[in-house]
């Protein structure tokens, strides 16, 4: 990473006995989409509000390029923010909700004509300028609000679960959008979610965090191909978990046990003698007829999905397992009972480390 826009370094928050930040360090590069995911209490709303100068760290310091910003205010830090309920102010015009941080600002009256135009254009709402909050849907609400963030041109943009009150539909055409804005403006943009759809689709780095420390950080592929741990794998998406021991290594291959069941598994790096359990996408096991993989099994369970089968199987040594596999041209057509064989490639598993 080159010179940080932002820096945190060593930043604890305390809540009585709780560590709501418990030494986080976290460095944030100029222009990046960075993403805070976590269940709740996780610590990514309290990292989120210190950054933002809602709350002061009981240690640690956060920085503002050259800058130390760990005391100032949040109007001294100059930071757009957008929050999950849009904070439009009710009584004003669509186009004075945009033009209130320019007007605080002492802009003038030009200027701050022409960049509130510039910014509704930017969300696609020029023609509802003159409309009142109260008369916008949710969606065109949290336009609104991410113009006014951005009326005034900051160096960050807080994103706090900008998008969790809408519905299914309009949240993916949302996330197309502000990751596209994101892209034409180069803007740095902090994104808290516990949506982790959300947090691959949109973002370059996300930072998983659990009990006020960070757990993995990383680009959205690298996380959900190589989780170090069973938590990092089971929160960002779907896995099976596997207890293994491992019998032998050779060229950088495990051969593990797992109650009778044999299989290969790529080390990855890690070392044989903390393996100790696998984490096994549901996509990359194969779903056949009797005989054709290397383990049998019934089909216990089939949930429809479109696109594709959420199918549960049972193993006698092994349990329960998920498969997910393409509805198209499948050669296979799963249902409650079937007799079936499961497999999968050694390099589809992932050894993982202890939480």
């Amino acid at each position: 990473m080159t010179t940080p826009i932002l820096s945190v370094r060593n930043a604890v928050k305390r809540y009585g006995q709780v560590h709501a930040l418990d030494h986080v360090d976290l460095d944030v590069a100029d222009g990046e989409f960075l993403t805070l995911l976590g269940p709740s209490g996780s610590g990514k709303t309290t990292l989120l509000s210190a950054i933002a100068g809602f709350i002061r760290p009981d240690e640690g310091s956060i920085h503002l390029r050259d800058r130390e910003i760990t005391a100032a205010p949040p109007e001294q830090r100059d930071f757009g923010m957008v929050f999950q309920g849009y904070a439009l102010f009710p009584t004003m015009t669509v186009r004075d909700n945009v033009a209130f941080p320019l007007k605080v600002r002492r802009r003038p009256a030009a200027e701050i004509a022409a960049r509130v135009t510039e910014c509704l254009a930017l969300v696609q709402m020029e023609q509802y300028a003159d409309r009142m909050p109260q008369q916008l849907s949710g969606g065109q609400q949290q336009r609104v609000a991410l113009a006014r963030a951005l009326s005034f041109k900051p160096q960050v943009l807080l994103l706090d679960e900008p998008l969790s009150a809408l519905d299914k539909k309009l949240r993916a055409d949302l996330q197309w959008e502000l990751k596209a804005l994101h892209d034409q403006l180069g803007v740095t943009f902090i994104y808290v979610t516990h949506d982790q759809d959300e947090a691959l689709s949109m973002s370059d780095r996300i930072v998983i965090l659990r009990d006020g420390k960070i757990q993995q950080q990383g680009a959205p592929g690298e996380l959900y191909n190589r989780p170090r741990t069973a938590f990092v794998a089971d929160f960002l998406g779907k896995s099976n978990f596997i207890d293994v021991s491992v019998s032998s290594e050779a060229d950088g291959v495990f051969h593990c046990q797992a109650k009778g069941a044999q299989f290969e598994v790529d080390a990855k790096g890690a070392s044989a003698s903390q393996v100790s359990r696998v984490a096994l996408r549901p996509e990359r096991l194969r779903l056949a007829e009797p005989g054709q993989e290397f383990l049998p099994a019934t089909v216990k369970q089939v949930s429809y999905l479109g696109e594709r089968c959420q199918v549960i199987v049972t193993h006698d040594q092994l349990g329960e397992l998920l498969v997910s596999c393409p509805t198209w041209k499948t050669g296979i057509n799963p249902r409650a009972g079937l007799p079936v064989s499961i497999g999968w490639d050694r390099d589809a598993c992932v050894p993982l480390t202890n939480d």
